[in-house]
């Protein structure tokens, strides 16, 4: 067997299970997070910047479907995972046990490597893939307190060695064998058929201090351990590579290619142990010789503190650096959301505003001085005989107005009626066709494709219709109201009155709808003696400048109604989009002014922000 290790750590370290020890690690936790508050990384103790990290990470929601969002979820996903499983419980314990997982390829012989270690028979190793179906801790007896809790991998129920594990669980063996001070986890394979086995792989990875990394001679350049390989080196993790199953006479060839690869990724202090095609025993195991400078190398790792912080800071550095490169991720990921949103916003505003603007378009251009409230218009003034001489004819309008107060000619409602019509008409076409426009343009969007499937949006809801007409009439009764406030002092409400309140509002309304710049050859002739005829009477009863007023009033009146209903059934879309604020930056309450400060007291802290506190807090460790 050939190997290359570090040179072994002085024997005179003490045990990590020393009373001496013990205190010695726990005031070396307490000078890193007092080194990590003086370096700004933290408004106070890291371990809560941790835990706020992970609420923060937690409570992430990317409601809109946009291309990248399933990678950014899992990524959100991994994060929370490797905070409860490693980072968070490693930095609240910096002097607690080295987790050395054994990972690595199908068949590669991780489960027989474990048991070679150990001495004896552990784990299951055989033909039948995947074979470790259960994660396997083994750790001294000295040790258990550790690992029993929640500590680390909490996600997982605890089984003790001999008990049946089911499901996500991980089973506990206490073994004198491995050395106090460190840990073994045989981890399920990296590339099993199992999609859980894999994910579980994963888990347990984010979860090292340190990677025993088990591949053959013949699959040591396989693509799925180098990946993980890749993913360790930017990690900064401590990584030993076991190249298991290496024919006799090309140990050092097949070693050197490896140690080249590694060197080239990153990765060129990992330790390498060669382990010879080596047949097996009745018990399937390896010869102890076989796996004795493995054993050796964890033993003096076990025996040095100072070796155990080194790398348990180094590997949690690494892993806080890359968890701060994923909320970097998660924060363009939020600005992406934002931006998504604000457009399907925009798209849905700018539609119902231009229907808002040609409603009102409508009302001014004159077109709604035409058939039906043309009609009754003139019936009830008989506008014809105007054109003859406006001015002369005033009092004959007076005539037929009282005419009407007596019930002998078309009653004003006709007119009412007419322009409510109209009006009417005007206002659901173009909610209908702001409605259809946003709805195309969601369809069209990757964003929103997804937020207009539930339902056809398209369509105006139920009760639209019926609401636009409510408003049309209070409309109409605001005017009457405005007519009869204008009348007040008596003499114009002298005149008001002979006119009929009723029929001077329904001029009002006529003279809203004065221009004529839609309308062309004898409808302007038409629509534009019947404005005058309507100008003429309010300003019999109100003078000139009142009747500019009233006519501005009563066209704001409107113009806030039309702009209320089209807004309300623009939220039918606006409703679907995530509130402002919560796929924001804005996700973490951090910096909160005493420990007992609550949640509602935290001042609201980016993800962005979060991401750079983070890699203060690495540098410090």
């Amino acid at each position: 067997m050939s190997s290359s290790t570090p040179p072994p750590p002085p024997a005179r370290r003490p045990r990590i299970g020393d009373d001496a020890a013990a205190r010695n690690a726990a005031a070396r936790d307490d000078e890193i997070r007092d080194d990590v508050v003086a370096g700004g990384g933290s408004d106070g103790d890291p371990v809560e910047l941790l835990r706020h990290t992970r609420d923060a990470v937690a409570g992430l929601t990317l409601p809109l479907d946009l291309p990248d969002v399933p990678r950014i979820r899992a990524a959100a996903s991994d994060a929370v995972a490797q905070l409860d499983d490693y980072i968070v419980p490693r930095f609240a314990s910096l002097h607690a046990p080295l987790l050395a997982v054994v990972g690595g390829s199908t068949g590669a012989g991780k489960s027989t490597l474990v048991n070679a270690i150990a001495g004896h028979p552990v784990t299951r190793a055989g033909a039948i893939r995947p074979t470790t179906r259960q994660p396997i801790l083994l750790h001294h007896p000295a040790d258990e307190h550790w690992f029993t809790d929640q500590r680390v991998l909490g996600s997982l129920a605890r089984v003790r060695g001999g008990g049946s594990a089911t499901g996500s669980s991980l089973v506990l063996v206490a073994d004198t064998a491995i050395p106090a001070g460190i840990a073994l986890l045989d981890a399920p394979d990296i590339d099993s058929v199992s999609d859980e086995n894999r994910r579980l792989a994963g888990q347990l990875l984010s979860a090292a201090d340190l990677w025993l990394f088990v591949t053959t001679a013949n699959r040591y350049a396989d693509a799925v351990p180098w990946d993980l390989l890749l993913n360790a080196a930017g990690r900064d993790i401590t990584v030993a590579v076991v190249l298991d199953r290496v024919p006799a006479g090309v140990e050092d060839e097949v070693a050197a290619d490896l140690r080249r690869m590694l060197a080239a990724q990153g990765l060129g202090g990992s330790a390498l142990f060669v382990v010879p095609e080596t047949r097996l025993d009745d018990a399937a195991m390896l010869p102890p010789v076989a796996v004795e400078p493995i054993r050796r190398w964890l033993t003096d790792i076990s025996r040095d503190a100072q070796s155990r912080a080194v790398i348990a800071r180094r590997t949690l550095g690494g892993a806080i650096r890359a968890l701060a490169a994923r909320l970097d991720l998660l924060a363009e990921a939020q600005r992406d959301q934002r931006t998504a949103a604000a457009r399907l916003a925009d798209d849905v505003r700018g539609a119902y505003a231009r229907a808002a603007s040609e409603a009102m378009e409508s009302t001014r251009d004159g077109s709604l001085l035409r058939g039906e409230v043309l009609a009754r218009w003139q019936d009830f003034v008989g506008t014809g005989e105007f054109f003859r001489g406006v001015e002369a004819n005033l009092n004959r309008v007076r005539d037929r107005v009282g005419a009407f107060l007596r019930g002998e000619p078309a009653p004003v409602a006709q007119v009412e009626n007419a322009i409510e019509t109209g009006l009417h008409a005007v206002i659901v076409a173009q909610a209908a066709r702001a409605a259809e426009q946003s709805y195309d343009r969601w369809r069209a969007d990757p964003a929103g494709r997804a937020l207009a499937q539930d339902g056809d949006l398209s369509r105006l809801p139920a009760g639209f219709t019926d609401a636009v007409a409510q408003q049309i009439r209070q409309w109409q009764g605001d005017l009457l109201q405005l007519v009869q406030t204008q009348g007040a002092d008596k003499r114009k409400k002298a005149r008001a009155l002979s006119w009929g309140i009723n029929g001077v509002a329904v001029a009002l309304m006529v003279v809203v709808f004065a221009s004529t710049a839609g309308l062309t050859g004898l409808e302007v002739g038409i629509a534009g003696g019947s404005a005058v005829v309507g100008q003429k009477l309010l300003e019999t009863v109100f003078g000139q400048d009142a009747v500019l007023e009233l006519t501005a009033l009563a066209r704001t009146n409107l113009q806030d109604r039309v702009s209320a209903l089209l807004d309300a059934d623009a939220r039918r879309f606006l409703d679907r989009l995530p509130p402002d604020g919560v796929a924001a930056d804005e996700v973490a309450g951090v910096g909160a002014a005493d420990d007992d400060a609550d949640a509602a007291g935290a001042v609201p802290v980016p993800m962005a922000e979060l991401a750079a506190r983070l890699r203060l807090l690495a540098d410090a460790a």
